[in-house]
């Protein structure tokens, strides 16, 4: 992937269908103790097991959902000794780098994504992706969202997408606090910018254009064009 320096990457579409490997993906959505209860239940500890072996793999375990005209995000585990994280990548074969969205480690950056841009890339069933079903994309994107103004309906939607991937037993309660959590960031708010594109408030957010290590102006608007619902 150009300008991303990693790997060797290997795409594990295997694991999507492991309902073990969501909770530990999910696991800094859920900020509060309620959300962590509801999110690992009586698998707390098969489920740790499961994420240090995963983050001990030589390989970086990668996943991809294609976007509108050639550009895709990817999504990254960094399995790097005293580094390891997740990152979120958008990128268009004619970019000589790939942006970083956000990062899910330590150090966590972002939001990247707004809860329309998030559900767009869960939604369009584009070929040529780690998958085309919309709750597997809704999930793997998630820890990269952060929004202030989810729509009512935003609970039923992650509910319903908890239930088909994964064992959780109260996935409606464990929707709700993880959308009311947001991740280790919290919530931004989302505004169209003076230029035009989608930007947010996020305090660690790329996308935020007052931030200092903001991405720049254009391609700030690129990026909200290829993210654009």
């Amino acid at each position: 992937m150009a300008g991303y320096d990693g790997g060797p990457f290997t795409y594990q579409v295997g694991l999507l269908d492991e309902p073990l490997f969501w909770l530990g993906h999910l696991y800094s959505c859920a900020q509060s103790e309620e959300a962590e209860e509801l999110l690992f239940g009586a698998d707390y500890d098969v489920a740790g097991d499961f994420q240090r072996q995963l983050w001990k793999r030589a390989e970086w375990p990668a996943f991809t959902v294609p976007l509108a005209a050639d550009h895709y995000l990817h999504v990254v585990y960094r399995t790097v000794p005293d580094d390891a994280g997740t990152d979120y990548l958008l990128h268009h074969p004619d970019w000589d780098q790939a942006e970083v969205l956000a990062r899910d480690d330590g150090h966590f950056m972002g939001p990247g994504l707004s809860w329309p841009e998030l559900v767009a890339a869960a939604d369009n069933l584009r070929p040529g992706g780690s998958t085309t079903d919309p709750h597997s994309r809704l999930l793997l994107l998630l820890p990269a969202f952060g929004d202030d103004a989810v729509p009512d309906d935003a609970v039923d939607r992650l509910a319903d997408a908890l239930r088909a991937r994964t064992s959780v037993e109260d996935p409606e309660t464990l929707a709700a606090a993880l959308l009311k959590d947001q991740g280790a960031p919290g919530p931004a708010r989302w505004t169209i910018g003076g230029r035009g594109f989608s930007v947010n408030d996020g305090k660690y957010s790329f996308r935020n254009p007052t931030n200092p290590f903001a991405l720049p102006a254009d391609r700030l608007a690129q990026v909200a064009t290829a993210l654009a619902p």
